[in-house]
């Protein structure tokens, strides 16, 4: 890795998560990133999106679970989330999961450094270090 951070258009850093080309149209993947909760890459016809992994019901992973167009239900109890605003859409989940900006740059997917991740705690105020940075 070099000296440039990548950044977004609020100049906050950017984190890589996977290359596109290894989620499939229709698939999710999750991603595990140092300093922070697991997210879920989905690919929905070629557009990306990036939520929590973790179920806000029942905390099972999210990327195991059943993607129908833009909605992904928990693969425990049938909870389903929007994964373009993290909504809850079904009983027995009824806390939204948090969404995460995505930009494309070559065949990588990315998204920002979350601010709560900066100043080490996120909205549910739980501790996390800062996660990785990614350099080209």
């Amino acid at each position: 890795m070099t000296s440039n951070s990548l950044t977004d258009s609020g100049a906050r850093p950017l984190i890589r998560l996977c290359e596109s080309t290894v989620v499939a149209d229709g698939e999710a993947l999750r991603v595990d990133i140092d300093g922070m909760a697991p997210v879920a890459v989905y690919n929905v016809g070629g557009e990306f999106f990036v939520t929590d992994d973790t179920c806000s019901h029942g905390s099972a992973s999210l990327s195991d679970g059943f993607l129908e167009g833009t909605e992904i239900e928990c693969p425990w109890h049938s909870g389903r989330f929007c994964i373009r605003t993290g909504h809850a859409l079904a009983f027995p989940a009824v806390q939204s999961i948090r969404v995460y900006p995505v930009t494309i740059e070559g065949t990588w997917v990315l998204i920002p450094k979350p601010n709560e991740l900066a100043s080490g705690h996120d909205c549910a105020g739980h501790n996390h270090s800062p996660a990785s940075e990614v350099t080209r």
